[in-house]
């Protein structure tokens, strides 16, 4: 079975650092809960070796696999991931709320694509975007 990928914004983090931290924060047993409100209707492809790619200043710069999803009491839904966050080559990705599917052939890997955008530092990589020449 093909697997998928979440994205999410780190809300409220802004480097690797924070939200590294904030992982540490919220971690339990080697893992982290994320609360969502809706159950992925591809939930099979994405517990099938998907991962949470986090997105920070616009682009997407670490992931943690995803082991599954628990519902909850309140009728929303925990996707548990590792505590273990990977790097992966920045990609510019637009902020969004909730999450969305990443295809795999869509997913960065840990390696450039050899453009030097994920190089750029956040603050010029967002002046640039907002001229639209990123």
């Amino acid at each position: 079975m093909p697997c998928v990928h979440l994205t999410k914004v780190a809300y409220g983090c802004a480097s690797l650092t924070a939200l590294e931290k904030r992982i540490a924060r919220r971690a339990s047993g080697g893992e982290v809960k994320v609360v969502t409100r809706m159950r992925p209707k591809r939930a099979d492809e994405v517990v099938a070796g998907g991962a949470l790619h986090w997105i920070v200043k616009h682009r997407i710069i670490a992931r943690s696999p995803i082991l599954r999803l628990d519902d909850r009491k309140d009728g929303r839904i925990d996707i548990v991931c590792s505590d273990k966050l990977e790097m992966v080559a920045a990609l510019p990705k637009r902020a969004h709320q909730g999450w969305r599917y990443l295809e795999e052939k869509n997913a960065p890997g840990t390696e450039g694509d050899g453009s030097g955008l994920d190089e750029l530092p956040p603050r010029l990589y967002m002046k640039l975007a907002a001229l639209a020449l990123v």
